[in-house]
């Protein structure tokens, strides 16, 4: 089995990493330094990190609650739900970038009813990547809670806790592993966004609309040294959060 196993991985990996390696090699250690003294790449990293930042920060306040709710209880069109909580993973990010902007462009209901518009803004972005991210969140949340045996919270009720004080003391401790991994496959989804924030908000522009507006206008040459400046950031980011969440494991299975 595993003499078998070991070469498929093996060329899943391959497929994986040498198109990233291969791209990474062919840019100079010169060219790097230069591309992060480029004042308008790191704007534009700083943003991208940061609007996805925000947008995970909100999606955890909505969506934690909304993960428990779909694991512990059901009710009817609970399907239906959590369809549309899938959706955005499925659905072309164009269209939902469009669909966003039939809600928050200046035409919308919105803007004709609040004279405001977010579009070309930051929020617009962090909406974007919301949007197509957060099922991300949602999906790990509730693995976490149905693994959760809700024994724990009726126990803690009996015992004179309020439903909602069990659920903080109880319930939401035990899932943060999940919380913790759901979120950094978010923020790393809203990173990598391109197409539902070039609808939104092509100016600011964040680093994928930046690789993507230097490669139309000057080739792969200008293109390349954001794109592997980009990739190196967050393999750095990500393995660092992943070291965290072994850590906080290892932590917990001594206790």
């Amino acid at each position: 089995m595993k003499k078998i196993f070991i070469p498929l991985a093996a060329l899943l990996i391959f497929f994986i990493a040498f198109p990233l390696i291969n791209m990474i090699f062919g840019v100079s250690i010169s060219e790097i330094f230069d591309t992060l003294l480029d004042k308008e790449v790191t704007s534009s990293i700083f943003l991208t990190l940061r609007a996805s930042l925000w947008s995970t920060i909100f999606a955890l306040i909505v969506g934690v609650p909304t993960g428990y709710l779909v694991a512990r209880y059901n009710f009817r069109g609970k399907k239906i739900i959590e369809g549309i909580i899938d959706l955005p993973v499925i659905i072309p990010h164009t269209a939902a970038g469009i669909a966003l902007l039939s809600v928050c462009g200046r035409k919308s209901l919105f803007g004709q009813l609040t004279g405001m518009s977010i579009m070309g803004t930051e929020i617009a972005i962090s909406v974007a990547m919301f949007f197509v991210s957060v099922p991300f969140l949602i999906n790990a949340v509730k693995n976490g809670f149905k693994l959760i045996d809700p024994r724990y919270e009726k126990v803690a009720i009996t015992l004179g806790a309020s439903p909602l004080r069990a659920f903080f003391t109880i319930s939401l401790p035990m899932v943060k592993r999940s919380i913790l991994s759901g979120s950094i496959m978010m923020w790393a989804r809203g990173i990598s966004e391109f197409g539902a924030v070039i609808i939104l908000a092509y100016h600011p522009m964040i680093t994928p609309i930046l690789i993507y507006d230097r490669y139309e206008a000057f080739g792969l040459k200008y293109a390349r040294p954001v794109a592997v400046v980009l990739i190196l950031i967050c393999l750095l980011v990500f393995i660092s959060l992943r070291l965290l969440e072994d850590k906080g494991r290892r932590t917990d299975d001594k206790v």
